[in-house]
């Protein structure tokens, strides 16, 4: 893994997370800003998949590698879902879902970070 990747992908999740929680509580529906923060963390998750994947091999640990698998394949998923749900769902509700969801992406990344950095 690439640390700077990770880093701008937990910054992003970050931006993402505020931002949504800032519109949750204005009671404002999604624009094309939110949008924009969203695609942009979602190409750093597929460049960190692809990333992620071609390394794969170097961690040792069988279970750590599934769990690492795990969260890269699941990861690009979650931008997506929420903003489709929040696109979808007029409601202050829907930018919640969006604020966990950016919250879940920023935690699994750094945790994709810690097993990289442990069992590589």
């Amino acid at each position: 893994m690439i640390a700077p990747l990770t880093y701008v992908v937990v910054g992003l999740a970050t931006v993402l997370f505020v931002a949504a929680v800032y519109y949750a509580v204005r009671d404002k529906l999604i624009d094309d800003k939110v949008l924009a923060i969203a695609a942009l963390l979602e190409l750093g998750l597929l460049v960190q998949l692809v990333v992620g994947l071609i390394g794969l091999g170097e961690i040792e640990n069988s279970t750590e590698r599934a769990t690492f698998a795990a969260y890269l394949v699941s990861l690009p998923v979650i931008p997506v879902g929420t903003a489709l749900l929040t696109i979808k769902e007029k409601s202050r509700w829907a930018m919640g879902s969006l604020a966990v969801g950016a919250f879940a992406v920023a935690v699994m990344a750094a945790r994709l970070q810690q097993i990289w950095n442990t069992y590589a």
